[in-house]
């Protein structure tokens, strides 16, 4: 009863709990946001070895955050905030050591933007439409993961995670106008990529 209780609280409500010393609030943050930020990272960075690091740094800095958090803004966009700013830390260490309707990219005839991503969420378990399914969602990755860091970054919150144009200023730190421009070209170089695996695929 007590857990029912706690998981109908807003995040708003949650944090102040957790801010008066309620650990069992902040587990139903990290409960009610775990999987949704897991993904995030899983899509972003391309390398399991180290989104396990980020997901958790994530989330600690989340905790030691507790006093400085804005109760009158959505939670939601900060934690993806620290999540893409550990993500981008990450991949330059790495380096260093060696709701948005995106709609219909491509001509008529072939596979839209929109059709071919929720092909990965068809339940339909006929075994063709299961291999289907499955080599649909790899391509899907090896586009996504050949994308630059920025572009990538910005198609994952704009289609997978719903955020708003706003949203994403805030949690990128760019212009709306920027935000708007890039994923513009997001979708264009998806667009692009996707057909040339197609037409590797039929051939």
């Amino acid at each position: 009863m007590m857990k029912a209780a706690v998981n109908k609280k807003t995040d708003a409500e949650l944090f102040q709990s957790f801010a008066a010393g309620d650990e069992q609030a902040f587990r139903a943050v990290v409960s009610r946001y775990k999987k949704s930020l897991y993904m995030f990272l899983r899509q972003f960075l391309n390398r399991q070895d180290i989104v396990e690091d980020v997901f958790q740094e994530t989330f600690l800095q989340l905790f030691s955050s507790r006093d400085s958090y804005d109760r009158t803004r959505p939670l939601r966009p900060w934690l993806f905030t620290i999540a893409a700013n550990k993500a981008k830390d990450a991949l330059r260490k790495q380096h260093r050591t060696g709701t948005i309707t995106i709609g219909t990219i491509s001509e008529a005839q072939e596979t839209s933007f929109d059709d071919m991503l929720n092909t990965l969420s068809f339940d339909e378990k006929r075994p063709y439409e299961v291999l289907e399914k499955r080599e649909t969602a790899y391509r899907v990755r090896r586009v996504i993961s050949n994308m630059p860091e920025n572009l990538r970054e910005i198609l994952i919150l704009a289609y997978f995670n719903k955020f708003s144009y706003k949203q994403m200023t805030d949690i990128l730190s760019i212009p709306i106008g920027t935000v708007k421009s890039r994923l513009h070209t997001a979708v264009a170089r998806f667009a692009k990529d996707w057909r040339n695996i197609e037409q590797e695929h039929k051939s």
